[in-house]
């Protein structure tokens, strides 16, 4: 009897290369936020080495930025026009005015709450991050661990950054043009 094995096989094989259908269906059923875990994995893809490694930092204009906080700037235009950013914007002016912290010339007084918005915005920006990184290392379409002072690490802390790497399969759908 003739038997041929791929047709009878009920795991996906990690190391077999996948096609874009294929990554975003592994992302939809790994995450409660599939578009944004796709977007998260394709910036990721943008600023990784030849192996697929992103990270602990990114270079823009000249400084090196933590990729994650580099992953919650750039996804920040996503939520530009979203009822929760105009909340926040006037959340922040509004505590800044009963503070008396607010300056009286609107240019210097819209700088400052831009700054104070984008600091909250970053500071959700992460654990989203986050939340979308550990359904993508779930679904085994990538990897994270920690790098920084002294020795790299599985665990955060100690002046420890994130280092995401894509495993290989879903970097070359990423990548494939």
């Amino acid at each position: 009897m003739f038997h041929q094995a791929d047709l009878f096989e009920t795991t996906a094989n990690p190391a077999r290369a996948m096609d874009t259908p294929a990554l975003m269906a592994a992302i939809a059923a790994a995450s409660q936020r599939p578009k944004f875990s796709f977007m998260l994995l394709q910036l990721l893809a943008e600023v990784a080495d030849e192996q697929g490694s992103a990270g602990p930092s990114v270079v823009v204009n000249g400084d090196a930025v933590p990729v994650r906080d580099w992953l919650c700037d750039a996804l920040v235009p996503i939520a530009q026009r979203s009822p929760w950013r105009r909340s926040t914007i006037e959340t922040v002016r509004l505590a800044l005015e009963q503070a008396d912290e607010l300056p009286i010339d609107p240019v210097e007084a819209d700088r400052l709450v831009q700054e104070k918005v984008r600091e909250r915005v970053r500071q959700s920006g992460r654990c989203n991050v986050s939340r979308a990184v550990s359904d993508l290392c779930r679904s085994g379409l990538l990897r994270r661990h920690y790098q920084g002072y002294r020795v790299d690490h599985q665990n955060r802390g100690a002046q420890r950054e994130a280092v995401y790497t894509i495993m290989p399969a879903a970097l070359g759908a990423l990548r494939r043009r």
